[in-house]
């Protein structure tokens, strides 16, 4: 069998840059075929799976015997852009750090959890093992919303780089699109024209106050308080005319709790009684999943002890959650997700792997 080093580097070598971020990224094509691969050759029934065209994910299932629970193993294979990289799929260690595109982020998590549905296979266990490696995180995370669909576990752990603490909780994200409306006129002509951007104004400060607002608020005691920024702004067609139109982009990151409807009142409220529109373009939940859960407590006790963290970042585990599956986080060390340097401590990586598959071998023997 593969070592973690080897296999990790290996994924590295694969470019597997999200296409939506970066037009012509590779995407997932090439890697689900390597992870099904190594998968089938270690004993899992797999199988490769076009989700979008051209976007892959690779499922590898370990059967187990029958009666025994089953236990799901999440983590993505595309990565972020490579700009101001040197050499990034040419994976390299150094220190006991493996360096590359994706090393971190997260393709020794994915050659960790490899490894645990390897174990899987070979232990003959009650209920099966999912090693599921997915398409598309680094943008709206098609590949775990397909899985969550598709297949149903009794817990899963999601391999996210968490400096190996144990994460329970995380922020969830909206995409906002708010739109100011004027009217053209030539720029000589005040009297005719009424000028969207300059209305724009009013709505980036009642964001502004509503950004304080929601820092005033009582915190989540793993996640602190919610939070919303202005994004990106576009507006007007040229010097002497009155723009029409402006249109803002905005990003709202929510604690468990708040919803969907709640966001889109929010961005309603920035409007106020100007013309235009408000509206929640993407949302993604928040996670929480309460400590007394066992796929927790086996993590925990597996690992050590870890520290119980929440995260900043939105991970796949709010899907998995969303669909039923007692979820938690747990990852490698490292550093220089979505960064010029990026590299993971083959040593924690290789502890995770271990945690994965003694939860495996306890969770659903």
């Amino acid at each position: 069998m593969s070592s973690l080093t080897d296999l990790a580097a290996e994924l590295v070598s694969i470019d597997s840059v999200n296409p939506e971020l970066v037009p012509g990224g590779a995407g997932e094509a090439e890697i689900a075929r390597f992870v099904a691969s190594w998968l089938e050759e270690a004993g899992l029934e797999t199988e490769v799976q076009e989700i979008a065209p051209g976007r892959f994910n690779a499922v590898g299932i370990a059967r187990g015997t029958g009666g025994g629970r089953s236990l799901l193993l999440n983590a993505h294979m595309d990565t972020v852009g490579v700009a101001a990289m040197e050499k990034p799929f040419e994976p390299r260690v150094e220190d006991g750090r493996l360096h590359g595109r994706g090393a971190y982020d997260m393709k020794a998590s994915l050659a960790a959890i490899m490894l645990a549905g390897a174990d899987a296979a070979q232990a003959e266990l009650r209920g099966d093992v999912l090693v599921t490696a997915v398409c598309d995180e680094e943008v709206a995370s098609i590949g775990s919303a397909d899985v969550a669909e598709r297949y149903r576990a009794d817990a899963a752990i999601v391999s996210e780089p968490t400096e190996e603490r144990l994460a329970v909780a995380h922020k969830g994200f909206a995409w906002l699109e708010l739109e100011t409306r004027g009217r053209a006129a030539h720029g000589s002509r005040p009297d005719l024209g009424e000028d969207a951007i300059a209305r724009m104004g009013a709505v980036l400060r009642r964001l502004e106050e509503l950004d304080e607002a929601l820092g005033r608020r009582p915190p989540h005691p793993l996640l602190g308080v919610g939070s919303i920024h202005a994004s990106t702004i576009e507006g007007g067609i040229e010097l002497s005319t009155y723009p029409d139109r402006c249109s803002l982009r905005a990003e709202r990151r929510s604690l468990p709790g708040e919803t969907e409807k709640d966001v889109a009142s929010e961005a309603r409220e920035l409007l106020g009684d100007l013309d235009g529109e408000a509206r929640v373009t993407f949302f993604r939940e928040p996670f929480e999943v309460a400590e007394s859960e066992e796929i927790v407590r086996l993590v925990s006790a597996n690992a050590g002890g870890p520290e119980v963290v929440g995260v900043p970042f939105w991970a796949d585990s709010a899907l998995l959650a969303a669909a039923g599956i007692p979820t938690v986080v747990y990852g490698p060390a490292g550093e220089g997700a979505h960064a010029a340097v990026e590299w993971v401590d083959v040593a924690s990586a290789e502890r995770c792997a271990a945690v994965y598959a003694a939860v495996a071998r306890r969770f659903s023997a």
